[in-house]
C-alpha cells in the first residue's frame, strides 16, 4: 500500500487505473488483499468514483474480483488463467513480429539494442522491476512498428496476469529471460527475417508461459495462489 501516491486531476478514472494496476503487478497489493475504495480513493487523494470505475476495469482484466454486498479483493493467481494469458500474448507478439519487421527501420533496431542493454545490466544486478521493464520495452518496439492497435491493446490488457507473478515469485532476474534469445530477435529484425523472428519470439514466449505456470504452481503450493 506504500506504494501509492496523490495522482493529478486530469483523467482521473485512468490515472486511478493505472496506479492500482501498478501495486496488484508489483505485489504491493498482494494476492487476495481486500479493497475497500474508500481507503483506496484517500490513499490515491481522489473521490471514490474514479477508483469505483478503476476496480470495476481491473475486474474485467482478471486482476480484481467482487461479489456484490460481500467484497472486492485481489484475485490469486490460477494457473490456468496465467497459462492463458500467456498464450494469447505470446500469439500477439508473434503477430507484431510477422507484420512489424518489414516496417522496422533503423531506429527501431538501435531502440530494441539500447532495451536489451538495460535488460542485460538488469539481469546482471538481479533488478528483476528492471529487467521486466527494458524486455517489454524491447518488445514494444515491434508491437508500434507493426501498427496493430488490436494486438497492443491485447497485450496490454493480459500482460498483467503474467507480469505480477513473476514479479512477486521470482527471486532473481535471471529468470525474466535471455538476453541472447534478445540478440537473435534483434538481428533477425535488422536483416528483415520475418520468418526467423517470429521464431525467436515463439521461442521468447514459450519459454515464459512455462516459467509462469511453474510459478503459479509453487504459489499454489506455498499458499500464494488459489480461491
Amino acid at each position: 500500500m506504500d506504494a501509492l501516491r496523490p495522482v493529478g486531476r486530469t483523467l482521473l478514472r485512468d490515472r486511478a487505473y493505472e496506479a492500482l494496476r501498478e501495486a496488484i503487478v508489483r505485489g504491493d497489493l498482494a494476492p487476495g488483499a481486500p479493497l475497500k475504495d474508500a481507503e483506496l480513493a484517500e490513499r490515491l487523494g481522489l473521490s471514490r468514483a474514479p477508483v469505483r470505475e478503476a476496480l470495476a476495469r481491473l475486474g474485467d482484466e482478471g486482476l480484481v474480483e467482487s461479489k456484490p454486498q460481500s467484497f472486492t479483493r485481489v484475485t490469486r493467481p490460477v494457473s490456468r488463467i496465467v497459462r492463458d494469458a500467456a498464450s494469447v500474448v505470446r500469439v500477439m507478439h508473434e503477430l507484431a513480429a510477422r507484420t512489424g519487421v518489414p516496417l522496422l527501420g533503423p531506429e527501431g533496431i538501435r531502440a530494441m539494442r539500447e532495451a536489451n542493454e538495460r535488460f542485460a545490466a538488469a539481469v546482471r544486478a538481479s533488478d528483476v522491476e528492471a529487467a521486466l521493464n527494458a524486455d517489454d520495452e524491447l518488445h514494444q518496439v515491434l508491437v508500434v512498428a507493426s501498427g496493430n492497435h488490436a494486438a497492443a491493446a491485447t497485450i496490454a490488457r493480459y500482460t498483467p496476469l503474467i507480469r505480477r507473478v513473476e514479479r512477486r515469485l521470482f527471486g532473481d532476474a535471471g529468470s525474466c529471460g535471455s538476453a541472447e534469445l534478445h540478440e537473435r530477435l534483434i538481428d533477425a529484425c535488422e536483416a528483415g527475417d520475418a520468418a526467423e523472428a517470429v521464431r525467436v519470439t515463439t521461442e521468447i514466449w514459450a519459454a515464459l508461459e512455462q516459467l509462469a505456470d511453474d510459478a503459479v504452481e509453487v504459489a499454489e503450493v506455498t499458499g500464494i495462489a488459489g480461491p
